[in-house]
């Protein structure tokens, strides 16, 4: 198990967080004039600090730019630099990490697909004295490599939300598209549908980075067994091929998906998608980088070693409207 930053040890109780409350201890401060915390830079102040925000993202992917635009916004708010580099091979992840340690940020903000690939990048950073803000995938295994707090959604339970949703719906037999090899969050989110399910699962692996094979595969699926009445997929990219692909096919096959995305509201609100599960990307971008302000600026330590929730929500054709603009906006 990798060290917490010694700068980052607090006298913090480690206490459960309830779904999208942020509870919240005193660390020690970094003093100022005086023994005081340093007071809060002006919104758009440029305070000197830069925050890496590395992720297990493939070029183009529409839910890590929600993301991206949260850090972003956070970072103009407090004015702070957010550096954004992704990729989805946990070698090249780690690769990026060490570049940022080697830079010297004040931060790293990481997903984490692929935990144990990354454990040692993580040591590293530890050893560096810089802080860690797990995001997204990885929430169990946040504390263990030395993360302070992890922003985002507890994976299997997510999925047994979706699951008790597609029974609620009638659905008996449904295919659980997952788009990375080796994510194991994304097959958290398959196992806890499984789990709710009242019919039967079946995986099916298709590639996020080929969305037009991925159409096809679910298509094929659709065609090779009629009886398929469900469909889940764990983007929402995915989640708008296998509602064309369920048109092609000719399928009556509910869909749900998880994340949201302008065309996602549109399909909800038009009955071709039934539900998504949303877990709030833009969160899980903007709260680390206010996080990590809050303790250079107040000494602040949120999460009592504990992950702050993100999600999950979800969007139906009864809140699809609210949430459409947002979305439209590339923020939810």
């Amino acid at each position: 198990m990798s060290r917490i930053p010694a700068r980052w040890a607090v006298a913090c109780a480690a206490a459960a967080v309830a779904l999208l409350t942020l509870t919240a201890c005193t660390g020690q401060p970094i003093a100022g004039a005086g023994g005081n915390p340093p007071a809060a830079a002006a919104p758009g102040a440029d305070t000197g600090r830069t925050y890496a925000l590395v992720v297990h993202a493939v070029p183009g992917d529409a839910f890590w730019d929600v993301v991206k635009s949260g850090a972003e916004a956070a970072g103009a708010l407090y004015g702070t630099t957010v550096t954004y580099q992704g990729d989805p091979d946990v070698q090249k992840q780690s690769q990026l990490i060490e570049t940022a340690i080697a830079a010297k940020v004040d931060g790293i903000i990481v997903s984490m697909a692929n935990p144990d690939g990354l454990s040692g990048a993580l040591a590293d950073a530890a050893a560096a004295d810089i802080p860690v803000i797990s995001i997204n995938s990885g929430a169990e295994e946040s504390a263990a490599v030395g993360a302070i707090t992890h922003v985002g959604q507890t994976e299997f339970l997510a999925g047994q939300g979706a699951g008790t949703k597609l029974t609620g719906a009638s659905a008996g037999k449904v295919i659980c598209v997952i788009h990375e090899a080796g994510n194991a969050g994304l097959e958290d989110r398959c196992a806890g549908a499984a789990d709710t399910l009242a019919g039967t699962t079946s995986n099916v692996q298709v590639d996020i980075a080929n969305l037009a094979d991925a159409q096809n595969t679910i298509k094929s699926a659709l065609l090779a067994d009629p009886s398929i009445d469900g469909i889940l997929t764990l983007n929402s990219a995915v989640g708008v091929a296998a509602a064309q692909a369920a048109a092609e096919a000719g399928s009556d096959a509910m869909i749900g998906t998880f994340d949201v995305s302008a065309d996602v509201t549109a399909l909800i609100e038009d009955g071709s998608i039934l539900f998504a599960v949303d877990q709030q990307p833009y969160l899980q971008g903007y709260l680390p980088v206010s996080f990590f302000e809050l303790f250079y600026t107040n000494g602040n330590v949120v999460g009592g070693s504990q992950p702050v929730y993100s999600g999950p929500g979800f969007v139906t054709k009864e809140n699809a409207g609210q949430v459409a603009e947002f979305a439209g906006q590339g923020t939810r």
